[in-house]
């Protein structure tokens, strides 16, 4: 097979390999996402390739850089910078895989601020997760709790963990 005949094949490979690289790294980011629906598919599709996505991206990127230094011998500007453009987007999904950016969209809460019920400024059909321990009571606005996922109390002299 001659060099030419090869390089149509190249570019395919170093395109479904790129595309695959990205797609673990961009689908469950897409997906998983706060304040947004996720469907039961959707969201056991996402868990399913972002616990694949490390092993995943990094053969893809293995096979998309080797392809590329393959595709690197014409010295074709336009086709350097495309190709270049790839593997920054390719290495940026394997490297972005590894990390957990889900820990970035939500904030944990420095200092909860409570109120009586009658200071509360919630609105009538305001969901709320409330927990009661002996004598004391709390409760958590769910647009809140959506936001952080996780709050560390101390209810009735007992530390709870709040989550939603």
């Amino acid at each position: 097979m001659n060099p030419y005949t090869r390089r149509p094949l190249s570019w395919l490979i170093v395109w479904f390999s790129a595309l695959t690289g990205i797609a673990f790294f961009l689908i469950p980011a897409f997906i998983i996402r706060p304040f947004h629906h996720q469907t039961p598919a959707a969201l056991g599709l996402a868990l399913a390739l972002r616990q694949r996505a490390p092993l995943a991206t990094l053969i893809a990127a293995m096979i998309c850089f080797l392809f590329a230094f393959l595709l690197w011998q014409s010295n074709n500007l336009r086709r350097s910078i495309v190709l270049s453009a790839v593997l920054v987007l390719v290495a940026f999904s394997a490297v972005m895989s590894r990390l957990n950016y889900f820990e970035w969209m939500f904030h944990p809460v420095d200092t909860a601020e409570f109120e009586a019920e009658s200071a509360s400024k919630l609105e009538n059909p305001e969901m709320i997760l409330a927990i009661r321990f002996a004598d004391d009571a709390r409760a958590y606005p769910i647009r809140e709790m959506a936001y952080h996922h996780i709050f560390n109390d101390v209810v009735g002299g007992v530390p709870v963990a709040v989550t939603y």
